[in-house]
């Protein structure tokens, strides 16, 4: 069973370290795979169980790159890609899946 208190918000982890938010009265919950030491600092858990399913990763990766093969700078072709695969709504569906069916 999941409970939380307050909100769920989510951020990258480039913008914390950059101090772009108010993260003070939060718990920071990585969601990564792999997390590197830098990260592990940066952080307060990491939750592998959370983390997007692999093929929604690969599939916004990819497209990633091909709008920064299009001429997008980064930023602007991380947001396209963000936007066109539906990466937000396609993690909280996964959660809400494994959530209902008891596999988190």
């Amino acid at each position: 069973m999941i409970t939380t208190t307050g909100l769920l918000e989510d951020t990258y982890v480039a913008a914390l370290q950059h101090g772009l938010g108010d993260v003070s009265e939060a718990t920071l919950v990585g969601v990564v795979r792999r997390p590197t030491g830098w990260f592990r600092t940066t952080v307060d858990e990491n939750s592998q169980t959370l983390e997007p399913p692999a093929d929604l990763l690969d599939e916004f990766k990819q497209r990633h790159e091909d709008f920064k093969m299009q001429g997008l700078c980064d930023e602007g072709a991380h947001n396209a890609a963000w936007d066109e695969v539906g990466f937000e709504k396609r993690c909280h569906r996964t959660l809400l899946k494994e959530h209902l069916t008891g596999q988190l």
